[in-house]
């Protein structure tokens, strides 16, 4: 029997460990994370899915401890798997696996190497991404492909329809060729790392918005990191306005003022931007109260609410 030690985390790590499961994969150990206390997780628990199958389960704060190296070599599996596991794992843990260790990435690599990969494509206004299965090694997701997997990007997808559309097509891509892994007649194509693209991770500070930007890209920063991520943001009248949802029909803008402006119609609360597009906020808060339509009109009146950014932040950050 093919025997793995899975290391594994949200809704992509649950869905692969369920397709190894499937397969009759002998799964010896999963290591996964403790959930963050501040995290609202949306994704199912590998450890609980583990658990209800009689797997070890192991949470390190660092799977490249020794002690942790030496008991996964010990149970010499025949391959260890990543499946959205948060940490590097060492060229030491890599060789515990007899036949190879493969990760799934949520990009369609070589584009998107890095963390955050959902959400970095969004940004940047990407029409599709997907997930790939890789050989690992030393650099993070340069290794040979074994196959991927498309799925679109839809003009008013937010990250959590765009995870949830990867992890579906990671559970494709892994079905598709955990036989030939078992057979040892699965791909090793090599990727042209010079073509794609490597973004870090991102932090809730990155989601500041500088309202200059052309609507499209607030728009997609907005629908990037809107919950359960933790939300666009920016100054409104010196309170925090927070952007949780918002809808982009390539609408012009109605008001023409020197600087951004938020206001009701119709129902609807909209910004109008510097490019002469508006946008429709569908969800926001305004110093840390629900913002609709009539509670901007009880607060301002009838006329649009300048808006100037507190600092000028790219929306290109990578750190």
């Amino acid at each position: 029997m093919t025997s793995a030690v899975v290391f594994a985390y949200s809704e992509v790590g649950a869905r692969c460990l369920r397709v190894l499961l499937r397969h009759d994969v002998h799964v010896a150990l999963v290591i996964t994370h403790e959930d963050e206390p501040t995290e609202r997780r949306w994704f199912s628990s590998v450890a609980a899915l583990a658990r209800s199958h009689e797997i070890p389960v192991l949470q390190p704060a660092d799977p490249n401890d020794p002690a942790i190296v030496a008991t996964i070599a010990r149970a010499r599996p025949d391959f260890l798997f990543s499946f959205y596991y948060r940490h590097m794992l060492s060229e030491q843990l890599l060789a515990t696996a007899q036949r190879g260790a493969l990760n799934m990435h949520g990009s369609l690599l070589p584009k998107y190497r890095g963390r955050a990969p959902v959400n970095w494509a969004i940004i940047h206004g990407e029409a599709e991404t997907g997930a790939s299965l890789h050989y690992m090694e030393a650099r993070p997701d340069a290794g040979p492909l074994v196959g991927q997997a498309a799925v679109a990007i839809l003009p008013n997808d937010t990250a959590l329809d765009v995870a949830l559309k990867v992890a579906a097509a990671a559970e494709r891509v892994l079905d598709r060729y955990l036989p030939d892994l078992i057979r040892g007649q699965a791909p090793r194509i090599a990727l042209d790392l010079a073509s794609g693209s490597y973004f870090g991770r991102r932090r809730p500070e990155d989601g500041r918005i500088s309202w200059e930007r052309p609507a499209l890209e607030i728009h997609n920063l907005i629908r990037a990191v809107a919950p359960p991520f933790p939300g666009a943001f920016g100054s409104c009248n010196g309170s925090m306005l927070r952007a949780l949802g918002s809808r982009y029909l390539e609408q012009a803008a109605r008001h023409r003022q020197a600087a951004p402006c938020l206001y009701a119609e119709s129902g609807a609360l909209h910004l109008d931007c510097l490019d002469g597009k508006r946008l429709t906020l569908t969800s926001a808060e305004l110093a840390g109260e629900p913002l609709t339509p009539a509670s901007l009109l009880a607060r301002y009146g009838t006329e649009p609410v300048s808006l100037v950014s507190s600092r000028n932040n790219s929306l290109d950050r990578t750190a």
